[in-house]
């Protein structure tokens, strides 16, 4: 049953630019049984089908992938190089293989659950807590327990809490070797938690 705090799947099933640009500025919510975390969205990035290098779906559909080719509003979690989770949001109509990474939010919810899961002896700033798309899933909690859970309707959603997250400002994709050249990152200009390069 769709949860009443939740954006709708209609907000998924949209193109995935559009999205992209709609999710700075919403906000992402894990409930797990240590508590609720959460934080704005303040950078995202789009992946968009076949014919994009860098999207997962430019073999064609695998295993993995399978969610990318899934129904929109549907969470695509993996393991990249190993070492981090990456959440994103799948987009557009079943079939249509396309997604969006989150890759930065401004903390909210849960703080001293986030600084705990993400501190190792070091001091940390807030603004660094979900800085980047691998450390706001170990700051959220977010694993491979949350692939393919209904961001509608699950302990994993995304919400609209009327937050302003100000100007917005378009580049090329980082953090990856195929496709770096698409301007299809989208972040909060002059946010302090927004990773790699902020112009």
């Amino acid at each position: 049953m769709p949860r009443a705090d939740a954006l709708p799947a209609a907000f998924y099933d949209r193109p995935t630019l559009d999205v992209t640009a709609d999710l700075i500025g919403k906000v992402l919510v894990h409930r797990t049984r240590a508590g609720i975390a959460a934080g704005m969205i303040v950078e995202a990035e789009a992946y968009i089908g076949e014919d994009d290098p860098a999207c997962h779906a430019a073999p064609g559909p695998t295993s993995r992938n399978e969610p990318l080719y899934g129904p929109p509003g549907v969470a695509y979690v993996y393991l990249n190089y190993g070492m981090h989770y990456l959440v994103n949001a799948v987009t557009e109509a079943k079939g249509a293989p396309a997604a969006v990474l989150i890759r930065a939010l401004a903390p909210l919810d849960g703080i001293p659950l986030m600084l705990k899961r993400r501190v190792n002896g070091k001091p940390i700033h807030e603004a660094e807590l979900c800085r980047g798309p691998g450390n706001l899933t170990k700051a959220l909690g977010i694993t491979l327990k949350e692939n393919r859970l209904d961001l509608t309707s699950s302990r994993l959603w995304i919400e609209d809490r009327g937050l302003e997250p100000g100007r917005l400002s378009w580049g090329t994709r980082i953090g990856i070797t195929r496709g770096a050249e698409r301007p299809w990152r989208c972040w909060a200009k002059g946010h302090a938690s927004v990773s790699g390069r902020r112009a």
